[in-house]
């Protein structure tokens, strides 16, 4: 399910907006308790597809998403709707204002069927959550789901939505995405509008999209952010692709090295040209990034973790304990560190377009396998996880995941990272991978 094939079908009066709710009802339904969704709003998204759909019978003007049903992290605040943001049920809220991104998103036509779960106050990049559990990988049994837009990379790869909003901080776009096997794009900051939307860290929180492809994908953040980014692919000239060649991209699995190599050579293929980088550096921003995430969420999260400290999960309230016991030196320590690395990166793509990385050192890792560690040994697990998709966040770069092949055991998926304000052309890119001559399909 793409939105061009449904864009399609309802100018061609094959399909109405509100059959294709009807539609999202019944898979909903299906799922029982492996639905994506923390509240669905039916009543809402049936009085909005019904609108849309007597405004085209009438030969009305229509927004480029007009009566597509869509979804988002329970994390964007709709006026008179219950926010829950993945916590315990005494940190919910009703919201007074509506964000920005979710008017936009009216504003194009599109069909809101309500909010999706993630991971507490957005902080977890496995997607499970303490207070709420998390529906099953639907595309490989047993698997993480990936966080923190857990329910949204779940209800694209479901088929629920072609598409669905999301926020990265550390990797929350990214990671679902390439857990479900699914596209999902990190914008510049400052590219998408955060107003009325629940902050972790200020100065690397993003929203984007996670949607069932390319094409789904850059429709929705042309529309995020107020046409500045492209709707629709373009031809592209030849692109110098930049190929970690030092130890950064290293530790991968016998699958994603070879998927690496394969691709690198497909695209040398296409007409692009690679070059090999030293950006094992890359390495050195995990503990900068981490100070300042855990610094700012510290702050951010005060006032409740002092008077409702117990209403947090362990973890959750374990990183916010020690991101409250961070200096202010070391704070701006790790901030100058990132103001140094964001001048290397520069010159970086001074002499390559896109860096491409793998975006997981492997599939997805299974539930089981993560509950067997503990202490060093979990942490070294989830660092693994998160080790690539850290830099784009901390250097505030745009970054796109996307699967380029799948296995008997999961998806692979790659990540292309690119200059700021680069989306267009990571977009473009990604769509060549995508096509069929350099992708494994998808399995049935």
């Amino acid at each position: 399910m793409t939105i061009a094939k449904l864009l399609s079908d309802l100018e061609a009066g094959r399909v109405t907006s509100r059959a294709l709710v009807d539609q999202a009802e019944a898979r909903i339904a299906a799922a029982g308790t492996a639905s994506p969704f923390s509240t669905v709003e039916l009543d809402n998204a049936r009085a909005q597809a019904e609108a849309v759909d007597a405004a085209r019978a009438a030969g009305a003007a229509l927004g480029p998403l007009a009566g597509v049903p869509l979804a988002h992290k329970d994390m964007f605040e709709r006026q008179g709707a219950r926010m829950g943001r993945g916590a315990h049920p005494s940190a919910a809220y009703v919201a007074e204002n509506t964000a920005e991104v979710l008017s936009r998103l009216d504003g194009a036509g599109a069909v809101d069927l309500g909010r999706l779960q993630m991971s507490e106050f957005a902080m977890g990049p496995t997607g499970m959550n303490h207070h709420h559990g998390a529906p099953p990988n639907p595309v490989v049994p047993g698997a993480i789901i990936g966080g923190s837009s857990s329910g949204s990379g779940v209800a694209v790869a479901m088929g629920i939505v072609p598409a669905a909003l999301g926020s990265d901080t550390g990797g929350s776009i990214r990671l679902p995405a390439a857990c479900n096997g699914v596209v999902g794009i990190k914008p510049t900051p400052g590219r998408v509008p955060m107003s009325h939307t629940m902050p972790l860290s200020w100065t690397q929180d993003c929203v984007g999209p996670l949607a069932a492809s390319v094409d789904c994908a850059r429709r929705v953040l042309s529309v995020l952010t107020g046409g500045a980014t492209r709707a629709e692919t373009q031809e592209t000239g030849p692109l110098r692709l930049g190929f970690d060649a030092g130890d950064f991209a290293c530790d991968l699995s016998p699958d994603m090295a070879q998927v690496l190599d394969e691709e690198r050579k497909a695209l040398v293929l296409a007409g692009h040209a690679d070059r090999d980088l030293d950006l094992g550096w890359l390495g050195t921003l995990d503990e900068p990034a981490n100070v300042i995430a855990m610094g700012e969420a510290a702050t951010v999260h005060a006032d409740r973790l002092r008077a409702h400290a117990d209403s947090y999960g362990d973890q959750v309230r374990t990183r916010l304990v020690q991101g409250a016991a961070i200096s202010a030196q070391a704070y701006l320590r790790a901030r100058q560190i990132r103001d140094i690395a964001q001048g290397k990166i520069a010159e970086v793509f001074r002499d390559v377009d896109v860096i491409v990385l793998p975006m997981l050192p492997d599939v997805p890792p299974q539930i089981d396998a993560l509950a067997r560690l503990e202490g060093a040994s979990l942490a070294g697990m989830i660092s693994a996880m998160t080790r690539f998709a850290r830099p784009a966040s901390v250097l505030g770069l745009p970054a796109i995941s996307l699967p380029v092949a799948w296995t008997d055991r999961g998806p692979l998926s790659l990540q292309l990272v690119g200059a700021p304000c680069s989306e267009d052309v990571l977009a473009d890119l990604a769509r060549t991978l995508e096509t069929a001559s350099l992708r494994v399909p998808e399995p049935a």
